[in-house]
């Protein structure tokens, strides 16, 4: 029996890179070619832009290659204990990068049998870089982006937000990938979040819709520059109706996914604070009347109008924020959003819980920040679809800041801030990777 050589891959283009790996294989054996399923390409800092069957088509084309299997997970466990290949290739890139934990999986489960791991020179040249860069150029066009979304929630157990509010927030979310040790597998944010507070206070400005929408949009704009990421955007109440039907077509075409209004009335106080400060609810019918005219408005079944509900951090009670729940789904609301301030995520248990038993389908989201305890496996677990980091990168950045401006005044030089600081070739590499 012949020997056998496994190869993955992720593309759905080849380029010259891949035509190298897949001809070294060629000279080992019998070449195998698993290709990422959707779901597992979401774990990589990737998005499938052609249709799975497609992808497998390409493979199947090539000359030279024996079998096209589907590889469901980033993990090569499931394939490797069932095909047992005599060699895995791959490009020599992971041993540096986030993906260094999957190749360390990769060499401990060949040992089993006295397999081998060959790896390649990584191939770097402009042809691969314009193939590369094409690919995410085109996540970044509107029309793939806002419906980007919709199509995550369907692969994902659950959606992960952070909060970015500018350029680099923006960029810290895209290009964060850690490699987690449970699965074999990658870890990365799904979405990207544009809060009021956290874009407010990077102006220096109160939480009070002070930032017109105008304003919202620029920041956006320096965000769609250097992310390929869905955005979901805080839109607080939605402000008038009329004014809120225009936002929509304007947040639709700029290529945003969604948009989550809460349902009070008023001058915006956060909510966090609940009752210390005086907030007004909307009715249920108008609040249903400012969905209706926002679903009306849209060009596309792409872009989502989710609903927040704001009953628990009012202390209204859980029947009010069903109510509520219920009636904004009937409305046209794309998904739901349920806040509390309590210390424990019991309550947001309790509405999830019984919320599923009548509505299996449409998504919920959840805020953690106060009962930040709680997993992500567990949300999950209660029927919750999104879960938003809503602000940590910002309360982050200002102890940091204002730490390292303190300590320059305290010694009148920057010398001692030095091992608090990003090096300055990391900065670099972090805007512009070539």
């Amino acid at each position: 029996m012949g020997k056998t050589v496994y190869a993955a891959f992720t593309s759905e283009v080849i380029h010259e890179g891949h035509k190298n790996i897949l001809e070294e294989a060629k000279k080992y054996g019998d070449v195998i070619v698993g290709v990422y399923s959707d779901e597992a390409i979401l774990r990589f800092d990737r998005y499938p832009t052609v249709p799975f069957e497609e992808r497998m088509n390409v493979f199947r084309s090539l000359p030279g290659i024996s079998q096209v299997v589907v590889q469901k997970n980033v993990s090569y466990r499931e394939n490797l204990l069932k095909y047992r290949p005599d060699y895995v290739i791959h490009g020599d890139n992971w041993k540096w990068n986030e993906q260094k934990v999957i190749r360390e999986e990769v060499i401990q489960i060949l040992k089993e049998w006295g397999g081998e791991l060959i790896e390649v020179p990584y191939t770097v040249n402009d042809h691969v870089k314009k193939v590369e860069r094409d690919l995410k150029d085109q996540l970044a066009m509107p029309e793939f982006r806002r419906r980007r979304l919709r199509e995550v929630l369907k692969l994902r157990p659950i959606v992960r937000a952070l909060e970015v509010h500018n350029g680099i927030t923006s960029l810290i979310c895209e290009k964060t990938i850690v490699g987690s040790e449970v699965d074999g597998g990658l870890d990365q944010y799904d979405a990207q979040w544009v809060s009021s507070l956290c874009d407010s206070t990077a102006k220096g400005k109160p939480d009070i819709e002070l930032v017109d929408m105008s304003s919202r949009m620029r920041t956006i704009d320096e965000i769609m520059d250097v992310s390929t990421k869905p955005i979901i955007l805080d839109g607080d109440t939605g402000g008038l109706i009329e004014h809120f039907v225009y936002n929509v077509r304007t947040m639709e075409r700029m290529g945003i996914s969604a948009v989550i209004i809460e349902d009070k009335t008023g001058l915006k106080k956060n909510s966090l604070f609940g009752t210390e400060v005086e907030q007004t609810q909307d009715t249920i019918e108008g609040f249903c009347e400012k969905i209706r005219a926002g679903k009306e408005a849209l060009r596309s079944k792409d872009f989502m109008i989710i609903a927040r509900i704001e009953s628990l951090i009012l202390e209204k009670g859980m029947e009010d924020a069903l109510a509520r729940a219920f009636a904004y789904v009937k409305a046209g609301a794309d998904g739901i959003m349920i806040h509390s301030r309590k210390k424990d995520p019991d309550e947001i248990f309790e509405f999830c819980d019984t919320f599923r038993r009548q509505d299996k389908v449409t998504p919920i989201v959840v805020v953690p920040t106060s009962y930040n305890q709680v997993t992500e496996e567990e949300l999950a677990a209660h029927g919750i679809n999104i879960v938003i980091y809503a602000n940590q990168l910002t309360r982050a950045a200002f102890p940091a800041m204002q730490n390292v401006a303190s300590e320059i005044l305290k010694h009148h030089r920057a010398k001692e801030v030095d091992d608090k600081l990003m090096p300055f070739k990391d900065v670099i590499r972090l805007i512009d990777p070539e």
